[in-house]
């Protein structure tokens, strides 16, 4: 077999779907969030405003953040030195833990590098603690549930997004005394809509079932502390297991569950994400701490970061752009077309240092790509002029006229 020839054919096919992935290379500048410096192509450099982050809050430049970062850089050095079983367990891995736990109103947290290896490692080792488990999976759960979901061996349903009463027929058709999970999302981070967290509470009541919740586009920005939907509808408790992330909101790196003690002790105890991976470095584990601790007593940025986003949705629709609205902080403008978008997506970067990336299938269903903005606290009156002035010149003016770009 000829592999090289494979490999060219597989980068051709995205390559003529228009859905072929560039990295645009940025770097950050401390203390200069949402603004990097872009290296183009030719090898030089360009101002630009990031408008596509996930560090949704600015925590990631926070001088409290990046003191307790140094402060354990130089007290511990830079790596954590194996496993949390093998020596990989320091008092900063615990701290953040029992910061975690508390945002949840839990009895326990667990780290992991990353949500996505959270929500995979849980969700595929649910089965070995609870023999015939079946899981109840959202149609539109992100892509790590899906695998955790696929790789664990036991039985899986797939209810419609966010309906009640699909679910409803898939739990009434299984077996009643079969062990069950709810898997879904608070917030689904490519439309913004909202999981319906109380009506799932309900059903896992009704038909026995433990509850799962991915808060990863949630925690820190939704809640008096930042604990996330559930917090603020005042729902934590019903919840068994909640999944966040530290690389968003928190602003700096890993993932973790929230649980009850016992469910926190049988995933790490068999959890193979978990037992095998090196443990997060002591000043990133010390820097996300001083984030969540942080965040609990700040509500005002959570106001200013709804305020950023009523804000540009509201200047977009008045000037007629196809936008998604579900009162969450994600604001999608749908192009439907993956060689448009890219083109936007190039047009915003070249002439205007407006970098938002452009998401495509499979992130999105085919037919839906989009531009996704994340607007922030930091995202100042001039950054905002500057975004609603250029989108409004390139849809109004380009040769992909609105018509063309909606369609």
């Amino acid at each position: 077999m000829d592999y090289t020839a494979k490999l060219d054919d597989a980068i051709q096919r995205l390559h003529d779907e228009g859905r072929y992935r560039t990295f645009i290379d940025i770097e950050r500048r401390n203390g200069n969030f949402p603004h990097a410096v872009w290296t183009r192509p030719d090898g030089g450099e360009s101002d630009i405003t990031v408008w596509c982050g996930n560090d949704y809050l600015g925590m990631g430049q926070n001088p409290v953040v990046l003191a307790a970062m140094h402060e354990a850089l130089e007290a511990t050095g830079a790596g954590s030195g194996g496993t949390r079983n093998i020596s990989g367990t320091t008092v900063y891995h615990k701290r953040l833990e029992a910061e975690l736990a508390d945002l949840h109103g839990k009895e326990s947290a667990l780290l992991f590098t990353s949500a996505y290896i959270a929500n995979d490692a849980t969700l595929s080792t649910l089965p070995k603690l609870f023999p015939g488990l079946i899981i109840y999976s959202d149609a539109l759960n992100h892509a790590s549930m899906i695998e955790g979901v696929r790789r664990n061996g036991g039985a899986k349903r797939i209810f419609r997004h966010n309906d009640l009463d699909h679910l409803r027929e898939l739990l009434e058709a299984d077996d009643p005394d079969a062990p069950k999970l709810i898997a879904f999302e608070s917030i689904y981070s490519m439309d913004g809509d909202f999981g319906p967290i109380e009506a799932i509470c309900d059903l896992a009541d009704e038909f026995g079932a433990l509850t799962y919740i991915d808060e990863v586009h949630a925690v820190g920005m939704y809640g008096p502390r930042g604990g996330g939907v559930a917090e603020r509808d005042r729902l934590m408790h019903r919840l068994d297991i909640i999944n966040g992330t530290l690389a968003k909101a928190y602003g700096v790196m890993g993932g973790y569950i929230a649980a009850s003690e016992k469910m926190c002790d049988a995933i790490r105890s068999y959890a193979p994400g978990f037992i095998f991976t090196t443990s997060l470095p002591p000043a990133v584990a010390a820097g996300a701490a001083a984030s969540v601790a942080y965040l609990k007593k700040t509500p005002e940025i959570r106001e200013q970061h709804q305020t950023q986003a009523r804000i540009l949705k509201t200047r977009l629709k008045a000037m007629g752009l196809p936008i998604i609205d579900h009162g969450s902080h994600i604001v999608p403008v749908m192009v439907g077309n993956p060689v448009h978008t890219k083109i936007l997506s190039d047009m915003l970067l070249q002439d205007h240092g407006i970098y938002v990336q452009p998401i495509n299938f499979p992130t999105v269903p085919r037919g839906t790509e989009r531009l996704r903005f994340t607007p922030s606290p930091v995202h100042g009156p001039k950054e905002m002029d500057r975004l609603v002035r250029a989108m409004d010149a390139l849809w109004s003016h380009c040769a992909l006229n609105r018509a063309d770009l909606a369609g």
